[in-house]
């Protein structure tokens, strides 16, 4: 699509939208705005293409579809089969699967799909074959009762909050801490590495039936292969969540013992964050759990989203593409560099650097707790997530690190040396930024002070750093 293009057709949505409801246009554009001017270094966020953004706003999205390509519940869904198949065609292409099921919402929805496929396939079917029927409306109330019973007593293995695993992997806050009875295994102290003979420890006690491997921070690359063993070794079912890093999968950053996809069963990932599409979910897997998770609708999910499964094979038809394999080194290139520039100002980085698209510091050894680092940033023009680190004194909503990424700042072009920059610019702030106290004295993990001037300048700065690397430049909303 021309530049010319591009701008016509935003600006012409906008004004469509515009005279129905003005303040949504206002907030639109202002949203553009906002990421033009910000150095973007959230690690699960990115910037998705015109060509991807255009897929999701069309009458796609009035179509029911529930059920399956060429299997709905609903007639005249030929053309949403047309995008699913396409979507789900680019995935088992891109990542070397056997199956793709390209239905899910988000991430939290592809982990239900693959937990629920799980447990049909370990728990339900062998129910379903002892009692000699075929679906479990066929089941006496005594089967029934014992079936629910068993789902609901399963166990689940995966990495801790503050090591770097996702609050969807087991934990009781999120709904699949309130399916599994869940044990986590961590990092080891000293390197913040894992440390795969304490993980095999815990899964000869524990006994799980799934096994979890991937993270939301942790900065390394984990050795799949030996993690399969780990899950074969104790009969579990070995599911990867590999939603932060899926891009790095897909341009072959991360092959061998390192790419999930040819060592787990199931594979779960966002479509977002570093693979650079739509907002949503899909599912991987071997051909044995297929027909499990193609029962995603009605299981566990309402109707599909067509418009975002078109949005999906765009995406993912732009990731098979050659230069994506070049993206995707750029991001880790970057991750390394943002990391040794820090390092080199004197940051405390966990693991002491990066093998991956993100950065963890610990920012309590520049007096802050995570949110008080946070919202300095964000008052300096750089846009972070707080984030907890291993054994954090601060708990999950304070915590006492900052996660960074580079996923988008690689998508707008920027490189090694604009990373050192940022680098010094992320420093500044931290440096100049000095913990408050609440009104009685104590010292609060909230309150911060920052001189207005310094905030300002460091986000001309940022604005200034990211002038010769426009986003969508072909868009002009003037």
């Amino acid at each position: 699509m021309s530049r010319n293009a591009e701008s016509t057709a935003f600006r012409s949505a906008l004004e469509v939208i515009r005279a129905v409801e003005p303040r949504v246009a206002d907030a639109i554009g202002a949203e553009l705005t906002d990421q033009r001017e910000s150095l973007k270094l959230i690690a699960s966020e990115n910037y998705a293409s015109p060509a991807t953004l255009l897929a999701m706003g069309n009458w796609f999205s009035d179509k029911y579809a529930e059920g399956t390509v060429g299997r709905r519940f609903y007639a005249g869904c030929q053309n949403v089969d047309t995008v699913e198949a396409l979507a789900a065609e680019h995935a088992r292409e891109l990542f070397g699967a056997a199956h793709a099921y390209v239905q899910p919402h988000s991430g939290i929805d592809a982990n239900l799909v693959a937990f629920w496929a799980v447990l049909a396939d370990r728990v339900e079917s062998p129910a379903l074959k002892k009692a000699q029927v075929r679906q479990v409306n066929d089941l006496t109330e005594a089967d029934w009762f014992a079936l629910r019973r068993e789902l609901g007593n399963q166990r689940m293995l995966g990495m801790s909050l503050d090591a770097g695993g996702h609050l969807t992997h087991g934990f009781r806050p999120n709904i699949s801490g309130k399916m599994f009875d869940q044990r986590s295994y961590g990092t080891d102290p000293a390197t913040g590495l894992i440390d795969y003979d304490r993980v095999a420890e815990a899964a000869r006690e524990f006994k799980p039936l799934i096994l979890v491997g991937g993270y939301s921070a942790y900065p390394r690359k984990v050795n799949f292969r030996i993690l399969r063993e780990i899950a074969d070794s104790v009969g579990a079912t070995f599911m990867v969540d590999m939603a932060h890093f899926a891009g790095l999968v897909a341009g072959k950053v991360f092959t061998g013992d390192f790419d999930p996809v040819p060592h787990a069963h199931i594979v779960t990932t966002t479509t977002h964050k570093s693979l650079r599409g739509p907002r949503g979910g899909m599912v991987l897997c071997q051909p044995e759990l297929a027909d499990q998770v193609d029962r995603g609708c009605p299981m566990v999910l309402g109707g599909p989203l067509p418009h975002v499964m078109a949005a999906k094979a765009v995406a993912l038809a732009e990731a098979r593409r050659p230069d994506f394999a070049d993206y995707a080194q750029r991001i880790v290139d970057n991750a390394q560099a943002l990391a040794e520039g820090l390092l080199s100002r004197g940051a405390t980085l966990v693991t002491g650097g990066t093998d991956n698209h993100l950065v963890l510091i610990d920012v309590s050894g520049y007096g802050l707790t995570g949110r008080q680092a946070e919202q300095a940033l964000l008052d300096s023009g750089i846009v972070t997530n707080r984030n907890s680190v291993p054994q954090d004194p601060n708990g999950a909503w304070y915590t006492s690190g900052i996660r960074v990424g580079t996923p988008a700042l690689t998508t707008r072009g920027l490189g090694t040396a604009e990373m050192d920059q940022t680098a010094e610019l992320i420093h500044t702030v931290l440096t100049q930024t000095t913990a408050g106290a609440n009104a009685d004295g104590t010292p609060s993990k909230a309150k911060y002070t920052l001189d207005a001037g310094l905030a300002d300048k460091i986000a001309r700065q940022a604005t200034d750093l990211l002038a010769t690397y426009p986003l969508y430049p072909g868009i002009d909303l003037s």
